[in-house]
């Protein structure tokens, strides 16, 4: 208290009235992303309770090709060549894979369970998209911004704007140097050693929004196929061989 009355306790990083609006906005949008990703599990959760293997022959079952054989199973659909025949473009050449892995047997109720959740995932496909609309067009003055985030390795579009959104554009004069923002992000390793033993070194806890985005982005680089994801592939190992 003595400290912050003689004012030797820097503020917080507190944003304006357009980033709190813009943080709840990108916020609202990663809650959806995840509900979706989650719904996705579910959908996967009622073919596998079908006996339907679909995830192992598609890399995405929420592809086209998928969906149309779905929405056919929805109808009633039950012959596996019948729904093979909806595969499209390179699908097609798994012909005989997919009628393997389409012989299932969906009960009724299983139908109405698939057929809300592939609803409910449209639904929030037109959620994301109007958010994402909203945020590019208050982001727009800073486009140079986000596409200078773009450039680096694992950042994407909507990383880029989550970034923008919670630390703001104006970084240089709210954090003195990147390390400053790391730590505020709560991505520094803590520097806890007593009689030359390491001990515990976990972050502290900072913005999760932040922290969580920048921890994708990482395991991103990690599976990349560039000099990051190489370095990184490269100490992993080392410290497999030392252990």
């Amino acid at each position: 208290c003595n400290l912050l009355r003689h004012g030797l306790l820097k503020p917080s990083y507190i944003p304006d009235r357009n980033q709190r609006e813009l943080r709840e906005l990108v916020r609202y949008r990663r809650s959806l992303i995840q509900e979706r990703s989650r719904e996705h599990n579910r959908i996967q959760k009622v073919l596998e309770g079908a006996n339907i293997k679909l995830a192992a022959v598609v890399s995405d079952i929420m592809g086209v090709s998928s969906r149309d054989m779905m929405g056919a199973m929805i109808e009633g659909e039950e012959d596996p060549e019948k729904l093979a025949a909806f595969a499209r473009r390179t699908l097609k050449k798994k012909k005989e894979e997919l009628e393997l892995a389409l012989r299932g047997n969906m009960s009724a109720h299983q139908r109405i369970m698939l057929k809300t959740m592939l609803t409910h995932v449209d639904f929030l496909n037109e959620q994301i998209l109007e958010l994402d609309t909203e945020v590019a067009k208050r982001l727009d003055p800073f486009q140079q911004d986000i596409e200078r985030l773009d450039t680096i390795p694992g950042i994407g579009q909507r990383t880029a704007e989550q970034i923008l959104a919670e630390v703001g554009t104006d970084v240089g004069s709210r954090f003195p140097s990147a390390a400053h923002l790391c730590s505020w992000a709560g991505l520094v390793p803590g520097q806890n050693e007593s009689a030359g033993k390491r001990k515990s070194s976990k972050t502290r806890k900072g913005n999760k929004y932040l922290r969580a985005a920048l921890i994708e982005v990482a395991h991103s680089v990690c599976r990349s196929d560039n000099y990051l994801g190489a370095q990184y592939r490269r100490i992993a190992a080392r410290k497999g061989r030392h252990r």
